[in-house]
């Protein structure tokens, strides 16, 4: 039998079709690997976070430049090519859904939590016990926040402005935070009712125009379209007692589905043609003005033109204003801002389908022309905010910032608690879970201790200070309650439960497999 064993251990060292199974140190390098990947995703975002956190100027593959600081964004655009990588990449994602703000903080934590599990794997712990270990660690953690948590009412103005004026100070938009905060918070409340658990964002419309200033943002009350009125033929910019109707089909002379060539050789039968033509546009018209509409708006088609000139002078004697080019996507909305119904076909124009409000106006603002829908008669619970800015970049990052603070006002709708920010939570958190972590026995311990250690003023706080948070603008340790530094307690919670996750994730696994 000992003759047997020493060739096979002699053929394993050799790197023989076993070696496999003796190669402890594959699984340690996958690892390594990951977590390298990882933490120099983590690094790249680092600098953004918080109210000193600088800006990213990143180039498309289009060429375009996008200026942002809002950590989702930033990930998108990196081409992330790692696997262990693009979990970050999903991570912020996930977070940008789940909370909307706090994606910069939720990658920052992972790799901050990734170094101290590196720790814990050089010491020789198994991988499954600190992977579970952590994810007691979150579960306690977000017991312990909730304990800390202030609750709120949302009809508390105040306490919603100091959370989304918190989300925007980070922001390139921090100094008209005290603009955008009150848009963003006015246009949650208006579509809450008491009963409800959460908002959805799509009900929010932010439309974008570059002119004027941040300063020029509003929330408009009706609907704003990013579509311009048609006025090639001289139709009406402005329209009282509007009847608004939403149009699938195209006022434009027919065609047929496949590249038909007809050759005419007698101009009389060209005049025909034309006569056609015009005789199918009028009944159009006519049966669009016999319905009291007089507003069209009309959705784009692939297949051929929205309107043409002919179409265009007979809506114009029919004082019917035009809009075209609206959106597949806008539809949905547009007819439920407006309590409308979308007509796909001429036949079925009744009505009954249509759209009623007090004013259609194009409207000139700094040099932008601007449509905007008001006085509708039965509105449904949805809100247009107007972004301007006087560039691209300034706009795109706006409307960014804007939506971060939407998301901060719907977590708050979401679970109506808020915590203290600048920091004093996690350093809350680290000194807590130091505790426990005394209290537990063997290995727990040193991974409860490692994960209190990756949230690192602890004295303050050990002195009771809960609230003790660093204040950015004098550099010294504050209240921060006091401060108005405040964030909604689920941006927190969901930060810590999915950065926890991913780390666990990424710690499970011990081979990477290429499929063809």
């Amino acid at each position: 039998m000992a003759s047997k064993s020493g060739p096979v251990a002699a053929q394993a060292s050799r790197g023989g079709p076993n070696a496999a199974f003796n190669d402890k140190g594959k699984p340690m390098e996958v690892r390594m690997s990951n977590m390298v990947a990882a933490k120099a995703i983590s690094d790249a975002v680092r600098t953004s976070l918080g109210p000193r956190g600088m800006d990213k100027m990143i180039q498309t593959s289009k060429g375009e430049v996008i200026i942002t600081n809002d950590g989702a964004t930033i990930l998108k655009s990196i081409q992330a090519l790692h696997p262990a990588a693009k979990m970050l990449v999903d991570l912020s994602a996930a977070q940008d859904v789940e909370a909307g703000d706090g994606t910069t903080t939720v990658v920052v934590l992972a790799g901050s939590l990734l170094g101290a599990a590196e720790k814990m794997l050089q010491k020789g712990i198994h991988p499954t016990i600190v992977a579970e270990s952590f994810l007691k660690a979150s579960a306690k953690a977000v017991e312990l926040l909730t304990e800390i948590s202030v609750p709120i009412d949302l009809n508390d103005k105040a306490s919603l402005l100091r959370a989304a004026s918190t989300s925007l100070n980070s922001k390139i938009v921090s100094q008209y935070s005290s603009i955008l905060a009150p848009i963003a918070v006015s246009a949650v409340t208006r579509l809450v009712t008491p009963e409800s658990s959460s908002v959805d964002l799509r009900d929010i419309r932010v439309v974008k125009k570059v002119g004027g200033t941040i300063e020029d943002t509003e929330l408009v009350d009706g609907v704003v379209l990013n579509q311009n009125v048609i006025v090639a033929a001289g139709g009406p910019t402005r329209t009282e007692k509007a009847k608004i109707a939403i149009i699938q089909f195209q006022l434009s002379a027919p065609k047929p589905d496949m590249d038909n060539t007809v050759v005419i050789n007698d101009y009389r039968q060209m005049d025909k043609v034309i006569k056609e033509g015009r005789q199918y546009l009028l009944n159009i018209c006519k049966k669009i003005k016999k319905a009291n509409c007089n507003v069209v708006l009309i959705q784009k088609s692939i297949l051929r033109d929205a309107v043409d000139d002919t179409s265009l002078s007979f809506l114009k004697r029919l004082n019917i204003m035009a809009i075209k080019d609206v959106e597949r996507d806008e539809i949905q909305f547009l007819s439920k801002s407006l309590g409308c119904k979308p007509i796909a076909d001429i036949e079925a124009f009744t009505e009954d389908k249509l759209g009623y409000a007090d004013l259609v106006e194009e409207t000139s603002q700094s040099g932008v022309k601007v449509v905007k829908i008001t006085g509708v008669k039965n509105p449904g619970r949805t809100i247009s905010i107007l972004a301007m800015g006087s560039n691209n970049l300034v706009v795109e990052e706006c409307e960014r910032s804007l939506h971060d603070a939407l998301c901060v006002v719907r977590c708050l709708v979401k679970k109506r608690a808020l915590i203290s920010g600048g920091g004093a939570p996690e350093i809350h958190l680290s000194r807590m879970l130091s505790q426990y972590a005394q209290s537990l026995k063997g290995m727990e311990a040193y991974c409860f201790q490692a994960y209190a250690d990756a949230l690192e003023l602890r004295n303050r706080h050990a002195n009771g200070d809960r609230n003790a948070g660093i204040n950015v603008r004098t550099g010294l340790i504050s209240n921060i309650l006091e401060e108005d530094v405040v964030q909604p307690l689920l941006v927190s919670t969901s930060a810590i439960e999915l950065a926890t996750e991913t780390v666990c994730l990424l710690l499970k696994i011990d081979d990477y497999v290429q499929a063809r």
